[in-house]
C-alpha cells in the first residue's frame, strides 16, 4: 500500500528497521551504563551529595534555587512582553509599501539580528553604567533584558514577516476586492491566520529567551538560575553534578511547559478557525470594510 508521503515498507525494510532499532537501544543502554559507572566511580552518586535537594530539606531551594529562578523568570518575562509586540511591529513594517517605513525597519532588524546577544548585553551594561542613574544592583537585569529584547525582537520580526508572506496572495486580493483597506486586510484577514502558522516558531524563540538569560549570569554577574548553581555547589562542596542536574531539570520543566501550552493553544486556534460554511450577507461585508455598499459599489 502506498501513502501520500511514502511507500509502504516491504519485508526487508521492516527487518532492517527492526535491526536499527535494536542496535540503537543497545547503544543507548551501553551509554547510560557507562555514565552511571563513571559517576559511581567518582562518588558522584553518593547520597550526601544529593541530600540537600532530595532529602526533604528546603534550605537549598529557598536560599539559592528559588531566588535564581525568580530572576530568570523576571528577565525572561520582561523580554517576552517587550520583544513580542516590538517584533510584530518591525515585521509588519518590513511589509509596508512606503520605503521610508520599510527600509529603516529592515536596517534595524538585520543589524540587531547579526550581533550576538551576549555582545548586546555587554553593550547594554556599559550603556546603563555610563549614561543612566540605574543602580549597580539593577544594571545586570536591565542589560540582560536589553540584549534579549533587541536580538529576539529582530528574530521575531522575521518570523512575523515570513508567516504573513506564507499565506496565499489570493486572500489579500479577495479582501481588497470587497473594499477593505490594506490596514484592515492585515488586521482582519492576514494576522489572525498567520498567528497559527507562526506559533511554533514564536514559542521556540521564547524558549531561547529563557535559556539565554544564563548568559547574563555567566558574564554580567546577573544572579539567575544557572549562576545560583555555581554558588550552591560551592557552598555544599563537591556536588557540582548534583547542582547542575537539578537546575537542568528545572529548565526542562519550564521549556516543556511552554511548548505544551503552545501546542494546546495552536489546537484551540485551529478549531476556532474551522468554518461553518455560512455565507456573509452584503450588510456584513459592508460592516467589515467600513465602506457603505462596499460590496456592491464596484
Amino acid at each position: 500500500m502506498t501513502s501520500v508521503l511514502y511507500d509502504a515498507q516491504g519485508p526487508r525494510a521492516k527487518r532492517r528497521n527492526i535491526l536499527y532499532t535494536v542496535v540503537f537501544l543497545v547503544a543507548l543502554a551501553a551509554l547510560v551504563w557507562w555514565v552511571y559507572t563513571s559517576l559511581d566511580e567518582k562518588n558522584q552518586l553518593d547520597w550526601a551529595l544529593w541530600k540537600p535537594y532530595l532529602g526533604g530539606g528546603t534550605e537549598a531551594y529557598s536560599t539559592y534555587i528559588w531566588p535564581g529562578l525568580e530572576n530568570t523568570l523576571k528577565a525572561a518575562a520582561l523580554s517576552m512582553v517587550i520583544a513580542l509586540p516590538l517584533g510584530a511591529v518591525l515585521g509588519i513594517a518590513r511589509l509596508s509599501d512606503h520605503v521610508w517605513v520599510r527600509v529603516p525597519a529592515a536596517v534595524v532588524v538585520e543589524f540587531f539580528r547579526a550581533i550576538p546577544v551576549l555582545v548586546l548585553m555587554i553593550f547594554g551594561l556599559a550603556l546603563f553604567s555610563q549614561y543612566t542613574d540605574v543602580s549597580s544592583d539593577d544594571r545586570p537585569l536591565y542589560a540582560v533584558v536589553t540584549g534579549l529584547v533587541l536580538y529576539n525582537a529582530s528574530v521575531l520580526a522575521e518570523i512575523v514577516r515570513a508567516g504573513i508572506l506564507s499565506l496565499p496572495k489570493g486572500q489579500s486580493e479577495a479582501a481588497m476586492a470587497i473594499g477593505l483597506r490594506k490596514g484592515q486586510v492585515m488586521r482582519v484577514i492576514l494576522l489572525p491566520q498567520a498567528v497559527t502558522a507562526m506559533l511554533p516558531a514564536i514559542v521556540s524563540q521564547l524558549v531561547v529567551i529563557v535559556k539565554d538569560t544564563a548568559l547574563g549570569g555567566a558574564v554580567l554577574t546577573f544572579p539567575e538560575l544557572l549562576a545560583s548553581a555555581n554558588t550552591m555547589s560551592g557552598y555544599y562542596g563537591a556536588n557540582t553534578i548534583a547542582s547542575f542536574t537539578i537546575v537542568a531539570v528545572i529548565y526542562l520543566i519550564i521549556n516543556f511547559s511552554l511548548t505544551t501550552f503552545a501546542s494546546w493553544l495552536e489546537g484551540r486556534l485551529r478549531q476556532r478557525k474551522k468554518s461553518t460554511g455560512a455565507v456573509l450577507s452584503v450588510d456584513k461585508t459592508t460592516d467589515i470594510s467600513g465602506h457603505a455598499g462596499g460590496a456592491t459599489s464596484l
